[in-house]
């Protein structure tokens, strides 16, 4: 899927990845307006030499070429990268329009350290992005909890000998299939949503549950503590299990679905009314 983002009133062409889940930027679009430049495909092939002789030694590893359309109305292969390369290319253009993301790049890595000195930091910006954003006080508690939640549940993999990533997201998504009856994916595209985080986009109810399948799952780990890969798999099924059961009993009780369309826009602005069972 393609689409066109405005950037300062000036369009930047896009690109999203349904199977990585990623967007692509059009890397001389990004230059053409952070440095004016008359011939933005010139300065892109010297700012490659540049990055080469940096060290960026895996430059071509984060460019894609994609078909994007052109003023022209055709389709041309164009060089395109997503959110982190752009980002580090754009570190390296000597540009006024420029400074604000490096500035701002900074910002980050000074916290990112800061919060790996105190942990407790990363809940309080927690806190204050979910209220800049306009949730409300409750639901943030329950969002910061499931956070805590997710963290006992992945150190508990991790102690297991489970890798990070892949293996993650494969136990990620037995758990949530097994609980709300939808993969990762089904129920992000349930909410229309992309890149965006699931877990921000849940109702409290949703949070519970899902809080509820993670925190089982984790003490069904601690007693059986599983060997491999797969004897995780079994027990991501029977804690997503547990929390199914819950939704289902709600459900019937209230004739209402849990598993809603609501995203972040619905849970902030307010709720439509949730869609009764069939």
């Amino acid at each position: 899927m393609s689409n066109v983002k405005l950037f300062e009133s000036k369009k930047v062409r896009t690109h999203w990845d349904e199977e990585k889940e990623l967007w692509f930027f059009s890397i001389i679009d990004v230059i053409e307006i952070l440095t004016d430049s008359n011939n933005p495909r010139r300065y892109w092939s010297d700012l490659k030499r540049k990055l080469e002789e940096e060290g960026f030694g895996q430059l071509y590893d984060i460019i894609v070429q994609l078909k994007l359309e052109a003023s022209d109305g055709k389709k041309y292969l164009t060089d395109c990268t997503d959110t982190q390369g752009l980002l580090r290319i754009i570190q390296s253009i000597p540009s006024p329009k420029a400074e604000p993301f490096k500035q701002w790049l900074a910002q980050v890595g000074y916290e990112r350290i800061e919060e790996t000195e105190d942990p407790e930091l990363s809940f309080d910006r927690a806190m204050e992005t979910y209220l800049a954003k306009g949730y409300s006080k409750s639901w943030i508690n329950q969002r910061l909890k499931s956070i805590e939640v997710r963290k006992e549940l992945t150190d508990e993999w991790e102690k297991q000998g489970v890798k990070r990533g892949m293996d993650f997201a494969i136990l990620t998504d037995i758990i949530t299939k097994a609980w709300s009856g939808k993969s990762v994916k089904q129920y992000k595209k349930h909410k229309d949503l992309k890149k965006e985080n699931l877990r921000d986009h849940m109702t409290n109810l949703e949070l519970v549950l899902n809080m509820l399948a993670e925190a089982t799952t984790s003490e069904i780990s601690k007693k059986k503590k599983p060997s491999t890969l797969d004897e995780s798999k079994v027990i991501a099924k029977q804690g997503g299990t547990v929390a199914g059961n819950a939704r289902k009993e709600i459900e019937v009780r209230t004739g209402d679905k849990v598993v809603s369309k609501l995203n972040a826009k619905n849970i902030v602005e307010g709720k439509p009314k949730r869609k009764k069972l069939k």
